[in-house]
């Protein structure tokens, strides 16, 4: 059985790992209004949506998370990621449980899973649209896979992937599997 504390530093150690992989990718850019593959999205956009729905997130759970100026999208991100470290590494914020949409879970493991997922797909997302290929680790593609079951019919609801994108079976796995979420990887 795995402890609490060992859990608690697996899900800070995931989503630090993909919120940095993430601060890397867009320490790269200046163009904040480019689009993205996300309808209607700029960079900044994009941006903005990760550390809405993270802040959104967290206030709702009754956390403090400063609001930041996406002025400086780079700089927003890190501010925003150095926040949200901070309150996954006090030991009675991580493992703090409540009911969420898939049932009892915690605030560490939503943090790593569902908007570490989240920050999986929105890297690919930012490297196509500074004309990069963001090529996922067997490790990921396990992840983005294992989420989708979760989803449902819920992933293509208003405001998260656009209708699945035909693809030859033929076409890598990536390919494959961001053809579900509503991506052209070809």
């Amino acid at each position: 059985m795995t402890d609490t504390n060992t859990l608690t530093t697996e899900n800070t150690t995931t989503y630090h790992e993909r919120a940095a992989a993430f601060a890397d990718l867009l320490s790269t850019t200046t163009a904040w209004e480019d689009p993205t593959p996300c309808e209607g999205w700029t960079v900044r956009d994009l941006v903005e949506h990760l550390i809405v729905t993270q802040r959104d997130f967290l206030v709702e759970r009754e956390l403090e998370v400063p609001t930041v100026s996406l002025a400086d999208p780079q700089r927003a991100w890190a501010e925003h990621t150095e926040a949200v470290l901070a309150l996954l590494e006090d030991p009675s914020v991580g493992p703090r449980e409540y009911d969420g949409h898939f049932g009892r879970t915690t605030i560490g493991a939503t943090m790593a899973s569902f908007y570490g997922w989240d920050l999986l797909v929105h890297r690919w997302d930012l490297a196509r649209s500074l004309g990069t290929d963001e090529q996922f680790t067997q490790e990921e593609l396990d992840q983005i896979e294992a989420a989708l079951a979760g989803f449902g019919d819920a992933l293509y609801g208003p405001g998260i992937c656009a209708a699945p994108v035909e693809v030859a079976e033929s076409e890598s796995r990536q390919v494959r599997l961001l053809a579900r979420l509503g991506r052209d990887a070809r």
